[in-house]
């Protein structure tokens, strides 16, 4: 026997002697699934777990509501994106409080927003390459891609993959926006090309990615799956994407003044927004850790 398609999940072969039933999600792409594996045993399928290689939870024992403080038993890469996430997130919440900004040169302040921004980027990619690396059948014991695939390439039914390839594009134009703004000879017209349009650019890619990634865990709106760990993060970083898209909003420059039109919501904004995006970067290690643990009761 070989493996075959199943047309909710296409794109994920399945094994022989697996089913598949009471497949969720929205339009054309399949987030959760009820799986039975040949021994007979049912596991909860989801694609946050399939594309991060977390191990599913068994159907009959979801995982707990609470985990154990210390993340231990977390993958290598949840920590790896974790810590590169929440070293980024703290580099735009620290360069957005008046008590660093007020007593530090300016020229420093836009270079810690810059290594901020180049570390949500590398943070960025290792989240992109954790999806397109994902297995091509839903047998979470299967090996993942390796080589050129394993690295960059294209999951047409994965709404994980258009979530990380928009969110990787949006730190990119971050990149740019606070890299230019390290520069202390634009004029107003190369201030907002560079700088302002860059930045609306990134808050847009980051809103959209996060309304993806949480539509991924998420069956209905405002209902939090029991005990699902990637579902506070997703919320967490939707609300931070739009603290961000807020604060892009208030750096819009005054043609009057060549100055931001509000100075104190960019602040508020981009410290809100960081400190969503490091708390649920924080969570990383610890959802990785409360899969491992849920698929050994």
């Amino acid at each position: 026997m070989t493996e075959t398609l199943h047309p909710p999940l296409t794109g994920l072969r399945v094994p022989p002697g697996w089913r598949v039933r009471n497949v969720q999600g929205r339009s054309l792409f399949a987030t959760r699934a009820t799986v039975t594996r040949p021994d007979g045993s049912e596991i909860d399928w989801s694609a946050r777990r399939h594309r991060k290689g977390l191990a599913p939870a068994p159907l009959a024992q979801r995982p707990l509501r609470r985990f154990r403080d210390r993340a231990r038993g977390a993958s290598r890469s949840s920590w790896w994106m974790g810590g590169l996430f929440a070293t980024g997130a703290f580099c735009f919440a620290l360069g957005s409080l008046p008590l660093f900004f007020d007593h530090i040169r300016a020229d420093v302040v836009a270079w810690v927003f810059f290594v901020g921004s180049v570390l949500f980027t590398s943070a960025a990619y290792l989240q992109f390459r954790e999806c397109v690396a994902a297995p091509d059948t839903i047998d979470p014991a299967a090996p993942r891609r390796h080589g050129v695939h394993g690295l960059i390439g294209l999951r047409a039914r994965s709404i994980g993959w258009y979530a990380t390839a928009i969110q990787l594009v949006g730190t990119v134009f971050f990149n740019v926006s606070t890299f230019a703004a390290t520069r202390a000879d634009l004029d107003l017209d190369q201030q907002v090309h560079l700088i302002w349009v860059p930045d609306v650019w990134g808050s847009a890619c980051f809103l959209i990615a996060s309304a993806l990634a949480y539509a991924e865990v998420s069956p209905h709106i405002w209902r939090r799956p029991r005990g699902d760990v990637g579902w506070n993060i997703a919320a967490l970083n939707l609300l931070g994407s739009v603290a961000f898209g807020l604060a892009a909003v208030g750096a819009r420059y005054l043609p009057t003044t060549g100055e931001p039109a509000n100075i104190a919501l960019v602040n508020l904004g981009t410290f809100a927004g960081a400190l969503c995006f490091l708390i649920g970067a924080a969570l990383l290690p610890i959802e990785s850790a409360g899969a491992r643990d849920a698929s050994r009761r």
